[in-house]
C-alpha cells in the first residue's frame, strides 16, 4: 500500500436513527454522516434547512465545503461577492473564503467537507471549532 493511502474501510449504511439534529436561529442542520458518527474516515455530510429570510453568520471555515441547493433558491456572499442561487446548482466553498448564506426562500441543501474543520466567526477573536452538525 502506498504511504497516501488510507487502509480500506468497510461499506456501511447509516439508518435515520444515527443522524444528529442541530438547530440554530438561522437554520436546522441534519448530520446525515459524520467521523464521530463512525463510518467515514474523514468526510462529513449534512442537510441544511433554512426559513424564508434566514441568514447565517459572517464565517470562514479552514477547509473546503461543497452545497447543492435540493429546494428554493438563497444567496451565497463569497469573499465580497454575492451568487444568487437554486434548486439543482452547486457551490464549491473554498477553505479561507469569507462566506454568508442568506436564504431568498424556504430552501434545503445538501453539503459535504471535511469533519474536522474549524470555523471562525468574523469579528470573534478566538475560533468556535468544529460544529456539531460537522463533527
Amino acid at each position: 500500500m502506498l504511504s497516501n493511502q488510507r487502509e480500506p474501510m468497510t461499506a456501511s449504511v447509516l439508518l435515520p436513527a444515527a443522524m444528529r439534529r442541530t438547530e440554530t436561529p438561522n437554520a436546522v442542520m441534519t448530520t446525515l454522516a459524520s467521523p464521530t458518527q463512525g463510518p467515514t474516515g474523514r468526510i462529513s455530510l449534512w442537510k441544511i434547512s433554512m426559513q424564508p429570510g434566514k441568514r447565517g453568520p459572517l464565517h470562514v471555515f479552514d477547509s473546503e465545503q461543497i452545497w447543492h441547493v435540493v429546494a428554493g433558491e438563497a444567496d451565497f456572499e463569497i469573499d465580497g461577492e454575492v451568487h444568487r442561487v437554486r434548486a439543482g446548482d452547486a457551490v464549491v466553498l473554498p477553505a479561507g473564503a469569507v462566506r454568508v448564506v442568506a436564504s431568498v426562500t424556504a430552501a434545503e441543501f445538501i453539503a459535504c467537507g471535511q469533519g474536522d474543520a474549524i470555523v471562525s466567526v468574523v469579528g470573534e477573536d478566538t475560533p468556535r471549532g468544529t460544529p456539531a452538525w460537522i463533527g
